[in-house]
């Protein structure tokens, strides 16, 4: 798929940003483009039509832009849309349900066009990548054995949906620390990917107690967060993680680095 394949709604209230948001997506070349000013009328156009990316701004005169997202990722299908947010809000209590939720990225008013255009080509690489995976699945990663922890279902399904595009059929799940070292205990994995904020064991006792306790304390552990303050992450690096990526995640770099942590190591 090429850029100018792409159908992209975007959802703005304001006229003057949305020319400028489609503006930016013409002079990249993409064609195809429906734009809303809510987020009910782009909702009910999505049940005839399944856009590649969904493009929303935070506030919108019926919903946020964190609620129409939790309403895509309900349907089937609509799921697993690319979802950008383009907002200038920093506010905890509006962002975390959109990292939750599998965005794809988050861009600030006024965003860079050169960041938007990485951000476009990381979702043509999934789009690509989801529709070969049955019929073409990277053999790099077919045979791995993946842990995904995380008491967000929402966050484990839509690790799982980039997990399955690159080839990954291997998969298991754990809610929390504690259920992940229950797993670990009677299977062995080639990669854990957990997030850090859970309860009874959270991500970073999990990283100590598989370095210490368990039977495969070399196994790689990737740590997906929201996270922002920088102390929690440099005690991840104290006790051994592989690698730390913050949320929202970029689908190409994630699967840059899966190959770097498992693929080139192997080699």
């Amino acid at each position: 798929m090429e850029l100018q394949e792409l159908l992209i709604l975007v959802i703005e209230p304001s006229r003057m940003q949305r020319n400028i948001i489609t503006g930016h997506l013409r002079s990249l070349g993409v064609q195809a483009i429906e734009e809303f000013s809510d987020a009910s009328e782009a909702l009910e156009r999505m049940q005839n039509i399944t856009p590649d990316i969904v493009m929303s701004a935070m506030h919108l005169p019926d919903m946020t832009g964190s609620e129409l997202v939790g309403e895509m990722r309900k349907v089937a299908g609509l799921d697993e849309v690319v979802f950008f947010l383009i907002s200038s809000e920093t506010l905890y209590r509006y962002l975390e349900p959109i990292r939750q939720a599998g965005a794809a990225t988050i861009l600030p008013k006024p965003f860079d066009p050169e960041e938007l255009r990485k951000a476009l080509l990381s979702a043509v690489e999934y789009v690509d990548d989801r529709q070969n995976a049955d019929d073409d699945p990277d053999a790099a990663f077919e045979d791995l054995w993946v842990l995904v922890v995380d008491d967000s279902k929402m966050s484990r399904r839509y690790l799982n949906r980039i997990l399955t595009s690159l080839g990954v059929t291997n998969l298991r799940e754990a809610k929390d620390g504690a259920e992940a070292l229950q797993i670990i205990k009677s299977q062995r994995f080639d990669l854990v990917i957990t997030d850090y904020n859970m309860p009874n064991i959270d991500g970073l006792e999990l990283v100590q107690h598989i370095r210490q306790y368990t039977d495969q304390p070399a196994v790689p552990v990737l740590v997906v967060t929201s996270e922002q303050d920088e102390e929690p992450l440099t005690s991840f690096k104290q006790v051994g993680v592989t690698a730390i990526c913050r949320k929202p995640l970029s689908y190409h770099s994630l699967k840059q680095l899966l190959k770097h942590l498992i693929v080139d190591q192997t080699l």
